[in-house]
């Protein structure tokens, strides 16, 4: 079963916290601390496998979770790191975080592997808060926590040349016959609802790679007929060939048909529809009215659209398309689905510190990245520990927030859920 969508969440491995220990051994009077430090947690990394060409697995499993590390022990002994979690997906799977539709990643070349979410850092040992004058500190650092995100998975065909065009107009015929792909074939609307790759190789040793899309309907670009997931596949290509059916065997039009398709290109991607384009003017060997020809004809002469009129069927002017195809595709750039300045986004760790503070009810509540990972460093429990938040505040500029925003003695101030009560 083919499947280009998921949404998964996907997080990294929690740091492992800081030992408090100290040396116990016999005829040392005065042993000191020797808390080892947390391991650092698994990070999570995509991963193109060049066997996997659906994202079917990603219906089954929801959920990805990297290896939490381990804590620090005496001795000066560090905890293990957690292991990295590697997700293997197919070649052409763009990642984008859900929330902002950022993307992240775009993994389109062979071996790629790419950081989505950094694990968290290993807290520090007591052994690393020792001074002449606190000589047993008894406390130590937590782990930072890992990274939680949901984010979606698109698969987008990697495809020189995709084939268009409405329902039922010969493009997976074609494709059977230019190629080894064995695509389902029936004289009926919408056979093919799987897009359908082959590789063509023509008689003067070209080859390049083909995609048949399931057939555009009007309303395609507004989801209609699960047209945005069709569409999504042609992004890629470099080459469209625009197959018309010419024959009027069912009444359609050829000359309205390719201003749909078209229209409904545009609507999708400005960039698609300006794509270069060929018609295949196909079902030559049952032409009813050589009129319909010539009206599509002259359209693709006023368009400065080359055309070709063929027959899939019986063979008719394949060779001669795709020996002309094959020498086009070696003069177009590969397209970028996504701008370059978009794409290198390998993880979605905060290192900035971060915070703000707000009066909320008269109360001062502080926020953000920095409050986050400091009060989930501190034990407060410990006199020592939380002298080092005390410190740690007028470090990163809180204390000084704090007073700009007028608070007094007596005041509540918020860090992170935890409520206290501001004194000079």
């Amino acid at each position: 079963m083919f499947a280009d969508y998921a949404k998964i969440v996907i997080k990294s491995g929690d740091g492992g916290n800081g030992a408090v220990t100290f040396r116990r051994e016999k005829y040392v009077a005065a042993g000191g601390p020797d808390g080892g430090d947390g391991g650092r947690g698994g990070s999570i990394f995509f991963e193109v496998d060049p066997n996997s060409n659906t994202l079917i697995d990603f219906r089954f499993t929801k959920k990805f979770k990297a290896q939490n590390g381990e804590n620090g022990f005496g001795n000066h002994c560090n905890g293990k790191a957690g292991e990295d979690l590697i997700i293997k997906v197919p070649k052409g799977t763009i990642i984008k975080d859900l929330e902002t539709g950022k993307v992240l990643s775009d993994l389109s070349e062979d071996g790629q592997k790419e950081l989505i979410l950094k694990g968290g850092r290993g807290g520090k040992g007591n052994s690393h808060f020792a001074t002449a004058t606190r000589q047993a500190p008894n406390f130590a650092i937590d782990g930072e926590k890992g990274l939680e995100k949901e984010i979606i998975l698109e698969l987008k065909l990697l495809a020189d040349v995709g084939l268009v065009g409405f329902p039922n107009v010969g493009k997976s015929t074609i494709l059977s016959r230019v190629t080894k792909a064995t695509p389902k074939i029936a004289d009926y609307h919408f056979t093919t609802i799987d897009p359908n790759l082959g590789v063509v190789k023509t008689e003067h040793g070209d080859s390049f790679v083909m995609a048949d899309i399931p057939g555009i309907i009007e309303g395609a670009s507004e989801g209609v007929g699960l047209g945005i997931q069709f569409l999504r596949h042609i992004e890629r290509t470099r080459l469209l060939l625009h197959v018309i059916d010419v024959s009027g065997s069912e009444g359609r039009n050829p000359v309205e048909d390719f201003e749909k398709v078209n229209e409904e290109l545009k609507k999708y991607s400005e960039k698609l529809s300006n794509r270069k384009q060929i018609i295949v003017a196909n079902k030559a060997d049952s032409l009813q009215d050589e009129e319909l020809y010539k009206s599509l004809e002259k359209v693709a002469n006023e368009r400065n659209l080359e055309i070709f009129k063929i027959s899939a069927v019986t063979g008719q002017g394949l060779t001669e398309l795709f020996n002309h195809v094959a020498e086009v595709v070696k003069t177009l750039p590969k397209e970028e689905v996504v701008d370059i300045d978009e794409r290198i986004v390998y993880t979605l760790d905060e290192e900035k510190e971060e915070f703000t503070v707000e009066i909320i009810n008269g109360e001062y509540v502080v926020k953000g990245p920095a409050i986050v990972r400091l009060m989930g460093r501190v034990n407060l429990q410990d006199n020592e520990s939380f002298a080092y938040l005390q410190r740690m505040l007028k470090k990163l500029g809180i204390d000084n927030a704090l007073r700009e925003k007028g608070v007094c003695e007596g005041d509540t101030v918020i860090l992170n859920d935890w409520m206290f009560e501001w004194y000079e």
